[in-house]
């Protein structure tokens, strides 16, 4: 139960160090004169939507580890629920804004696809989960918004495999189109390996997760 307690602490530790760095950086867009910005056609095509994007799906990002912290919904429920809007709004402007944004996306109509289908998981997750709190079914909606994190998480995956096709000198033209689904989902299949081999009642110290 220690080993378990202790690499739960780790993939908590992992995968909010990870969120932060990849939101903070992300909230560059926003910034006066938009340092470094990326030559993505979707940029250059919806800027003002791409923008909004950046800022509303990296506040999504970052405040999601927070909700899976069995201690935060334990002793500070308010703080929870308050946490919980904020990241179901992040991800409401996020989805919305995604659209033109997948519309354009990098290398035609297969990432664009791969794209819209990730929107579309994402917000059916997310409101699915805000429905069972609003419902008071709350083991399932602790369960609705793990799969929802893990879709948010596509911001780090997709990165990561960005990464590697680069350092395996793969053309982006040719890795981009794979990477639209890669990057969610997998994950989307981890986190429902982990649901169902945890059981309905489910919790994963101190993630929470169901």
């Amino acid at each position: 139960m220690k080993t378990r307690h202790s690499l739960a602490s780790l993939a908590w530790g992992l995968l909010s160090l990870s969120a932060l760095a990849v939101g903070l950086v992300s909230l560059r867009y926003a910034l006066p004169g938009m340092p470094f910005p990326s030559e993505l056609p979707s940029l250059q095509l919806s800027r003002h939507a791409f923008i909004v994007h950046a800022v509303s799906a990296s506040l999504a990002l970052m405040l999601g580890p927070l909700q899976l912290l069995v201690a935060l919904r334990q002793r500070y429920p308010a703080a929870h629920r308050w946490t919980g809007r904020a990241y179901v709004l992040a991800i409401a402007v996020a989805w919305l804004s995604s659209l033109p944004l997948a519309a354009n996306a990098m290398t035609g109509v297969v990432a664009a696809v791969g794209f819209f289908a990730l929107g579309l998981a994402w917000v059916v997750a997310t409101g699915w989960g805000v429905a069972c709190a609003l419902q008071r079914r709350f083991a399932e909606h602790r369960r609705w918004m793990l799969r929802s994190y893990a879709l948010t998480a596509a911001a780090i995956t997709l990165r990561i495999y960005l990464g590697l096709g680069a350092a395996a000198g793969v053309d982006i033209e040719v890795s981009y189109p794979f990477i639209a689904w890669l990057c969610w989902v997998p994950n989307l299949l981890v986190a429902e390996w982990y649901l169902r081999r945890s059981g309905p009642q489910a919790r994963l110290s101190p993630l929470g997760a169901a």
